[in-house]
């Protein structure tokens, strides 16, 4: 029995199971009202083509689209309607939400549903799809309730109760003035509890934060999050309301710009799906790969000036992987937290340089902890495990440690002002920053760690 309360409920189960039943459409549509569209989206891509078909006329046009607003490749699944059926989902979805659904087909069929959809539906879609998909504007929805200024509490409720069939973003009510200018905001609940012979503009936040709807997604994205509304306005130059940005369409934004920065850090300038052409995949790789080439060949001479001890102590190569391994991740580590860092506009140059210095010292302290520990540990394991001699143990382990404490010094360095250079001469960081570091520490490390193995072990040892 308490393995049964336990047990989290299967509801992909529980609706193929209502699906595929003999069940009567109103039954069936009744059962399916006490689900969430998302685990109905789930059950509906484990049908066969021919089930959903014959499911598609029960649902109805405005709940499909509900459904297949949390379905991935929705356009495969649209597939399987009528074009006249298809105008009729996406005229149903939020305007956002149809526009990326439109831009995964060809252009003529985008021309051919467009032409069949209401006039409303298709003017709003022709409006986002005006904007660059580096735009405000290409991100927001229509999808919301706007209200005049000069109405009393009772006018709005009923305009609020009007507007609310068609649309559900209902939380934050949007005001325009008597021009139709972007006037401000009423929080929902303020409006329910209100009294009917209060003002209605007493109610009405008109600081409410917007955005313009040509500024840039990647400029404004820490704006957006801090301040951390179910929704923001967005405006045109002529503070005209055109639409909202939805908390929906802000993650998405913070996760596709965390993933493009990922990619760039990889040295890529865009983040690839899986249907990106191989080409293109080429022309984003390639020109990095090749420069890295070449700043891998120095590294590689200049190892090879340091041939004559590799050749009199072959044991030292064996930790060179360690120290670039260790100086890597420390710029990788310094590199992250400075574009973070750097997000921020209004950054004064002690702010920068307070930041420079915290870095170094943070990389010295590491540097110091993993030097000693990679000393003593290096040094027992190359005197008990490759019996050489004590002193000659320690030399090899004191080389490593040193090396170690160096290249994080450096690295930590390097991965701070490289980012801030290529900021302040208008190149993106992150793009830039990863290959170009990556290989500056490994040079510094290489230099420096034969350079101590020459001195300490060869010159000064006397082998």
């Amino acid at each position: 029995m308490e393995k049964d309360i336990l047990k989290e409920p299967n509801y992909v189960e529980e609706l193929l199971a209502i699906l595929r039943s003999e069940t009567d459409n109103k039954e069936l549509l009744q059962k399916l009202d006490d689900y969430h569209e998302n685990d109905i989206a789930d059950a509906i891509e484990q049908l066969t083509p021919e089930e959903r078909r014959k499911l598609y006329p029960i649902l109805g046009a405005e709940r499909v689209a509900e459904i297949f607003t949390y379905i991935e490749d929705v356009d495969e699944y649209l597939k399987e309607l009528e074009v006249d059926r298809v105008a009729k989902v996406l005229s149903h979805m939020d305007s956002d939400d149809a526009v990326d659904v439109l831009e995964e087909m060809d252009e003529d069929a985008q021309k051919q549903i467009v032409s069949l959809m209401d006039d409303e539906s298709s003017r709003d879609i022709q409006l986002i799809r005006s904007y660059d998909d580096e735009e405000i504007g290409s991100l927001m929805t229509t999808n919301f309730i706007v209200i005049k200024n000069n109405l009393s509490i009772r006018q709005a409720m009923h305009e609020l109760v009007k507007q609310a069939g068609d649309n559900d973003n209902i939380s934050t009510i949007y005001v325009e003035d008597e021009n139709g200018d972007y006037y401000g905001a009423i929080d929902l609940k303020d409006l329910i509890i209100a009294r009917d012979y209060i003002p209605l503009e007493t109610l009405i936040s008109t600081s409410y934060p917007y955005v313009m709807d040509k500024d840039l997604i990647s400029e404004n994205i820490e704006r957006i999050k801090d301040y951390a509304e179910d929704s923001l306005p967005v405006v045109n130059n002529e503070h005209k309301l055109l639409g909202i940005l939805t908390a929906q369409d802000i993650v998405e934004v913070v996760d596709d710009e965390m993933g493009d920065d990922y990619a760039k850090l990889a040295g890529l300038t865009a983040e690839e799906d899986l249907h990106e052409k191989i080409t293109e995949s080429m022309k984003k790789r390639l020109p990095w790969l090749i420069a890295l080439l070449f700043l891998g060949m120095i590294v590689s001479t200049v190892v090879g000036t340091f041939e004559a001890v590799v050749a009199v102590i072959p044991l030292v190569i064996c930790f060179q992987s360690l120290i670039l391994d260790m100086a890597g991740n420390v710029g990788t580590q310094s590199l992250a937290v400075t574009i973070r860092v750097l997000m921020d506009e209004n950054l004064t140059t002690s702010q920068k340089v307070k930041l420079v210095l915290k870095e170094i010292r943070v990389g010295f302290c590491n540097g110091l902890v993993l030097g000693a520990a990679a000393y003593f540990f290096i040094g027992c394991y190359v005197y008990f495990i490759k019996h050489n001699p004590l002193l000659t143990s320690f030399r090899i382990s004191g080389c490593v440690g040193i090396s170690l404490l160096t290249a994080m010094v450096v690295s930590s360095m390097v991965g701070t002002l490289v980012p801030m250079f290529f900021h302040k001469i208008k190149i993106d960081p992150a793009v830039a920053s990863g290959p170009l570091i990556t290989t500056v520490n490994d040079l510094v490390a290489v230099i420096t760690y034969y350079s101590l193995s020459w001195v300490l072990l060869i010159h000064a040892g006397g082998m």
